[in-house]
C-alpha cells in the first residue's frame, strides 16, 4: 500500500527507523544514547547528528562525564582524529542547543510580558 507523500520524506524515514530501533532494543534509553554517541564518533558524523541526541540524552540523564567516557572507550578503535572531531562536534552541538533554549526562553518571557501588559 503506497504511503501518502510527505514534505519531509528523508526525515520521516529516519524517524521511522529510529522508532523501530527503539521498539526492538533491550537497552534502556540511557544506554541507547551512549551507544549511538559511540557510533556517531566511529563514523565521523556531522554535528547535526550529535545535536539530534542532545535532548534525548539530557532526558535520559546522560552526563558530560559519560560522554567523555564513551569517547575515551572508543578512542583506541576509531583513532585520535575521529575522537577529537567527535569531542569538538559534541561541544558544538551543546552550544547550539543552549542558544536554542535561550532563544525559546526569551520568546516565552517576551510573550508573558506582553500578556501582563494587556
Amino acid at each position: 500500500m503506497p504511503e501518502v507523500p510527505s514534505d519531509t520524506p528523508v526525515l520521516d524515514t529516519i524517524t521511522g527507523m529510529t522508532i523501530v530501533s527503539l521498539e526492538r532494543t533491550s537497552l534502556d534509553d540511557h544506554a541507547v544514547i551512549l551507544t549511538r554517541l559511540a557510533a556517531l564518533a566511529a563514523i565521523d558524523a556531522p554535528m547535526t547528528s550529535y545535536l539530534l541526541h542532545v535532548g534525548p540524552g539530557a532526558e535520559s540523564g546522560v552526563t558530560a562525564d559519560e560522554v567523555q567516557g564513551v569517547l575515551v572507550a572508543v578512542a583506541p578503535i576509531i583513532g585520535t582524529a575521529r575522537t577529537l572531531a567527535a569531542a569538538e562536534k559534541v561541544t558544538e552541538a551543546l552550544g547550539v542547543a543552549i542558544v536554542l533554549v535561550a532563544e525559546e526562553l526569551a520568546e516565552e518571557a517576551e510573550a508573558l510580558a506582553e500578556e501582563a501588559g494587556d
